[in-house]
């Protein structure tokens, strides 16, 4: 059974997909097999393969092995709001169920699966259940994606903690500069290094188009792979 890392944000609009794509190039030039998972995304473009999110795009298009679109994204709700309202726009019942499957046939298939998380950590999916409830169950070692900003340390700090109250390990966070204009960077970045405990995987500066971009060689994720 492959390796599994669930890629966890601050909030919505953080990087989360950015590292992710990060970690699936880092792990493929480590000559592991890998495959990225979108469980539930919101927002879809229309393309030649119809109707995609481009988050799950993306990772599929950095993974090393293929697998079908339905299977990296169950649940793709077209409505681009918080997964609960686009869910019951939709009349779907997001269930735990097609998550564990997918995510066990991707474990079948590859060394490492890389999971995408949507907006913060609390998402809700409906409204007595959250992705992050989905996560603990599965007991998925989480890295978490701080988008650096102001507010940033308060995001962090909080998000660290729900997520280990939650009984998971957090197995390090990567900074991601979001706003090229933010004052006191190395600052920000310093303070998260004190006060996360837990290893800061890499920096991945302001990139124009970062999605477009090689990304890997600004992690290190020897501290989080066994």
């Amino acid at each position: 059974m492959g390796q599994v890392f669930f890629i966890a944000g601050t909030d919505a609009g953080v990087g989360k997909t950015v590292v992710a794509k990060a970690m699936l190039q880092v792990l493929a030039e480590q000559h592991l097999t890998t495959i990225g998972y979108k469980p539930v995304s919101t927002g879809c473009d229309n393309t030649e393969l119809g109707y995609v999110n481009q988050d799950a795009a993306y990772l599929m298009q950095a993974a090393t092995e293929p697998a079908d679109y339905h299977d990296v994204n169950p649940y793709m709700l077209p409505l681009r709001t918080s997964p609960h309202i686009a869910a019951e726009h939709e009349g779907v019942d997001v269930t735990y169920d097609v998550l564990d499957n997918a995510l066990a046939k991707h474990r079948d298939h590859a060394d490492v699966v890389v999971v995408e998380g949507i907006g913060g950590w609390r998402v809700p999916l409906a409204k007595t259940t959250c992705l992050s409830t989905w996560v603990a169950r599965a007991n998925i070692p989480v890295v978490l994606v701080v988008g650096i900003q102001v507010g940033c340390i308060n995001h962090a700090l909080l998000t660290a903690e729900a997520i280990r109250s939650d009984g998971l390990q957090l197995v390090g966070w990567v900074a991601n500069r979001i706003n090229p204009g933010t004052e006191h960077y190395a600052e920000i970045i310093h303070t998260l290094e004190s006060c996360l405990d837990s290893p800061k995987l890499g920096e991945i500066p302001y990139v124009p188009s970062a999605l477009r971009r090689d990304l890997g060689k600004y992690l290190t994720l020897e501290r989080a792979i066994e």
